[in-house]
């Protein structure tokens, strides 16, 4: 189905038949994205008295209970309330879920025993930008990822003044294929985390953070419409599907 969008004066022509899945699917076992520590998510049937929740067990309907944590398991959108002392949640902040995106690739350097994104490496991926939001897919890229167990890796992340790049090029949704923006153990500091919601002096309610996304390599560069939605949760965290799609037409 072809759609006609306009965005900031601009009319772009884009195809809703071919959506470009970037989220990676919660499974029951190892073979589930892990980090923070935690083991994998569990999915099973309920199980009461003589019932057991499952047709291949003689039940009439599949019912199972799921145990995760959107942080270490899922793709995952989030809102200051991540970090904020204040209760804040995505399903509060978050009102709108189409814009417009611009999708790059970058290999991260090497700073002694860290791999770091770094305010040059951003800023030559902004040029013209006229975005909302920003999807970042680390290079190099691989189908690893959607089944990795990220603890205890010092995975990629992105350098403070990066992220305040990245706020003030007027970027309100930042999607990262890692656990987190931020170093896996950085003594909760925080950084990047801050810098992009601006917390706590001038804070960005409306502004997300998307991490533990997967973008195939068959997905290019380049500029996209973007639809986030997170579940209906009232948590500083949702699960998400975020989908790109291509445009066809300026």
């Amino acid at each position: 189905m072809l759609a006609n969008i306009s965005h900031k004066g601009k009319s772009y022509k884009i195809n809703f038949s071919h959506p470009l899945d970037i989220s990676i699917s919660l499974r029951g076992d190892n073979k589930n994205p892990m980090a923070w520590y935690l083991k994998h998510p569990e999915i099973e049937p309920v199980v009461d008295g003589d019932f057991i929740g499952k047709v291949s067990k003689g039940s009439s309907v599949n019912f199972n209970n799921i145990w995760f944590n959107p942080h270490a398991h899922a793709t995952h959108t989030e809102c200051v309330g991540h970090i904020s002392s204040e209760f804040n949640t995505i399903q509060q902040h978050l009102k709108s879920f189409f814009f417009k995106a611009r999708l790059i690739s970058i290999e991260p350097l090497k700073k002694g025993e860290d791999l770091v994104f770094t305010k040059s490496q951003i800023a030559s991926k902004l040029k013209n930008l006229d975005t909302e939001a920003l999807v970042l897919r680390t290079v190099p890229n691989y189908i690893g990822k959607i089944s990795k167990n990220h603890s205890h890796t010092n995975w990629p992340y992105i350098e403070e003044d990066a992220m305040v790049l990245i706020r003030e090029s007027g970027i309100k949704h930042f999607l990262i294929d890692q656990p987190s923006v931020d170093k896996e153990k950085d003594e909760g500091k925080l950084l990047a985390h801050k810098a992009f919601w601006d917390y706590p002096k001038n804070t960005r309610f409306n502004a997300t953070i998307t991490e533990l996304i997967y973008v195939p390599n068959k997905i290019e560069d380049g500029e996209y419409f973007l639809n986030l939605q997170p579940a209906s949760f009232e948590n500083d965290a949702a699960p998400c599907k975020p989908v790109l799609y291509k445009i066809i037409e300026e």
